[in-house]
């Protein structure tokens, strides 16, 4: 007699949890617990490393995520407008700008700001402000996408309703529009945040003082000092502690918002 196809997917089920088990039993009797203590759960490194990576580093890349966060926010508003603008120019410099820091990689722009500009424009940087800058405007790129997007998104009705009331198109947008857009894309501009507290770890290619240490650059110069991996381990947890809790508030933001999706392009052209 067949089997119904809910018999079927039960027993795969089952099967699957009992594979699943047996690899799990299979790893726990074959690993050498004593060395993977030793190489990732080493307590005295662990305990050296602080409080230092949460005085200096865990600060330091709060501050560098927020600094870039606060720049990338402001330039991708500016050019999400350009894009949508009647002005023909402007969509061309919002599109070439967009495409080209969204086509390099963040390190080439760490590096250009640490070298490349002095060089060319006799401006010096500070570290924060070269975190900073290097993350806004790399990350303006893909929120100006975002922004662009969830100001499409806003009902045409409601800027149709502003209007008839003898509103000003610069107004409409300020007090209609822009509001409503950053309710549709708090998520995602949620996961930027993430992604910018991640890149900040770029930073660590110029160089810092002890001062001036990420959670990367702490985590690696302790390993140098250090032949275990615990360094990794602790500096990783520490990411954890930020992007977690930002994770969470952008899956409770898109549910509030009704889980509306907005779409970005992969690329658009000139």
């Amino acid at each position: 007699m067949a089997m119904s196809k809910r018999r079927r997917s039960t027993l795969s089920r089952r099967a699957q949890y009992v594979l699943l088990l047996v690899v799990a039993l299979l790893l726990a009797f074959i690993a050498d617990w004593g060395e993977l203590r030793r190489s990732f759960f080493d307590v005295d490194t662990a305990r050296e490393m602080f409080p230092g990576i949460l005085t200096v580093a865990f600060k330091n890349t709060l501050l560098y995520t927020a600094f870039g966060f606060a720049i990338a926010l402001a330039l991708g508003l500016v050019l999400a407008l350009m894009k949508l603008s009647s002005v023909a120019p402007y969509r061309w410099l919002a599109t070439i700008y967009i495409e080209f820091f969204r086509g390099v990689p963040a390190l080439l722009v760490f590096i250009a700001i640490d070298t490349a500009v002095p060089l060319a424009f006799g401006i010096a940087f500070d570290t924060a402000s070269k975190a900073g800058v290097a993350l806004g405007l790399a990350g303006g790129a893909y929120i100006a996408e975002t922004i662009r997007a969830g100001i499409q998104a806003v009902p045409k009705g409601q800027i149709e309703a502003a209007r008839s009331l003898g509103m000003s198109p610069f107004r409409t947008t300020v007090t209609v529009v822009i509001p409503q857009a950053f309710r549709i894309v708090l998520p995602p501009l949620t996961n930027e945040l993430i992604l910018l507290t991640k890149d900040s770890s770029l930073i660590s290619v110029v160089g810092l003082t002890r001062a001036e240490y990420e959670l990367t650059k702490f985590g690696r110069e302790t390993l140098s000092q250090n032949p275990t991996l615990t360094p990794i381990l602790v500096a990783g947890l520490c990411y954890l502690i930020i992007t977690l809790p930002l994770g969470h508030l952008s899956r409770r933001l898109e549910r509030r918002t009704g889980g509306k999706k907005i779409k970005t392009p992969a690329s658009t052209e000139v």
